[in-house]
């Protein structure tokens, strides 16, 4: 997956674009290591804007891959910093986007493999559940962790979330060593091969 170009940023649905192309959706809240993940998945720095402060991204930003599907990045969850208006803007904008007629191929669900899931990433994973997008949930920035640290994160999101099932639905990944890049992008061929 050499061919990756950054196509635009829409900030209103009827910006999306037409082409029906099938979509693949990062989402999870902010500063989880979306746009790091972008830029490491396809060996492109810069490709994805990536910044210290969270909250960055407040658009549906799309990335073309090989002319078959898009990546589509939604705007983080959860970041305080920005005012309530702003907040539920997005808010607005992400779930109007789910809930439309778009062609959603798999849902990327990141969780911080540090943390906890919150409470937002339990209504996002109830909401796709409800409106049937099929999801796999990535536990991202592993390499921060001790293995022990990572198999007690790989147990405690499945009390979170006990339909996941670890290599179908749940994967974990590293920006900094390319960790589950090679299932990832075997995951993504089978999909648009």
């Amino acid at each position: 997956m050499k061919d990756v170009r950054f196509v635009k940023s829409v900030f209103m649905l009827s910006d999306l674009p037409k082409d029906n192309l099938p979509e693949v959706v990062l989402c999870g809240r902010s500063n989880v290591g979306k746009s790091s993940f972008i830029n490491s998945l396809f060996n492109k720095k810069g490709l994805a804007k990536t910044s210290s402060s969270p909250g960055k991204t407040r658009s549906l930003n799309y990335y073309l891959v090989e002319n078959k599907f898009y990546i589509v990045d939604l705007p983080g969850f959860g970041y305080a910093k920005v005012s309530k208006t702003e907040r539920e803007k997005w808010q607005k904008l992400v779930e109007n986007y789910l809930r439309s007629e778009r062609n959603i191929a798999l849902t990327f669900h990141f969780v911080d493999s540090r943390h906890h899931p919150t409470n937002l990433d339990e209504l996002l994973n109830g909401f796709l559940r409800e409106i049937e997008i099929p999801y796999t949930i990535i536990l991202s920035k592993i390499d921060k962790l001790k293995q022990a640290e990572l198999a007690k994160s790989k147990k405690e999101i499945k009390s979170y979330f006990p339909e996941l099932i670890f290599g179908h639905n749940l994967l974990e990944y590293s920006s900094v060593k390319g960790t589950g890049k090679k299932e990832i992008i075997k995951r993504l061929s089978a999909l648009f091969t």
